[in-house]
């Protein structure tokens, strides 16, 4: 299911027209990590790994629409951040990479 959803964002990056060739390349280069950094997760916590899979298409749905709704995409960016919460210690990788995905879906929404 972790890599349904991460695929489904890789996807819907490739997609997107209104999206610059460089952020896209970004946003999947953070993609790729994160389902490094999430097997890892899954194994030992596999509901909080899902609950960030799921945070994290639902925040790049909400960056890539046509017509964006700041509110929602907020709400969905601090979903994520607040989904790896607790992880700063055993999982700093995957905290920043999530970060970072937060700070670029947010620029996008602009």
């Amino acid at each position: 299911m972790i890599h349904e959803h991460l695929n489904r964002i890789e996807a819907r990056l490739k997609q997107r027209a209104a999206v610059k060739e460089e952020d896209k390349e970004e946003l999947i280069r953070l993609v790729a990590a994160m389902k490094t950094e999430l097997a890892d997760l899954s194994r030992t916590h596999g509901e909080q790994a899902e609950s960030i899979t799921g945070f994290a298409e639902l925040s790049a749905r909400e960056a890539t629409r046509r017509e964006k709704n700041p509110r929602l995409l907020k709400l969905s960016t601090e979903g994520l951040a607040s989904s790896v919460e607790g992880f700063e210690a055993s999982h700093p990788r995957l905290v920043e990479i999530v970060n970072a995905f937060c700070t670029m879906l947010a620029g996008l929404g602009i």
